[in-house]
């Protein structure tokens, strides 16, 4: 099963506008991406939509930062791109009247809701900021 990546790949990207002096064209983030720039112009339309980058055209234009990284979480990204399904794993429902299917579909549909809730919670309380600071952190290196 092919992974939905929109949401690293978006972080990626956002961190690097953010240290980039000036706009990104879609061609700049498609080649960084190794992915067409229609691609990019499609997902970072979700990114726009909310508020988070804004594109400038003509000569010299791009993608540009809108709001502060500070303002942004996992969570904001994750629901700009898409909301992807965050797991993939479903239940059987071929015989919905064997008690057996019944109870092993609520364990499961349970256990994967209180995962997910835990992982929503996680990505909202991490902000891009702290990832840019993360990552200057881990640039810098010890002093």
């Amino acid at each position: 099963m092919r992974r939905d990546s929109r949401l690293s790949r978006m972080l990626h990207v956002l961190l690097h506008m953010a240290r980039h002096d000036g706009p990104m064209t879609s061609d700049m983030i498609a080649g960084m991406l190794r992915t067409n720039p229609v691609v990019v112009r499609r997902t970072m339309a979700g990114l726009r939509n909310a508020g988070y980058v804004r594109s400038e055209k003509g000569h010299g234009g791009g993608w540009v930062l809108a709001c502060d990284l500070d303002k942004i979480t996992l969570l904001d990204v994750h629901r700009a791109v898409g909301g992807p399904q965050i797991f993939a794993i479903g239940n059987e429902s071929g015989a919905p009247h064997c008690l057996v299917e019944k109870l092993v579909n609520q364990a499961v549909e349970d256990a994967l809701h209180e995962a997910e809730a835990l992982l929503i919670a996680r990505f909202g309380a991490v902000s891009l900021g702290q990832l840019a600071r993360d990552f200057d952190a881990c640039y810098e290196g010890p002093r």
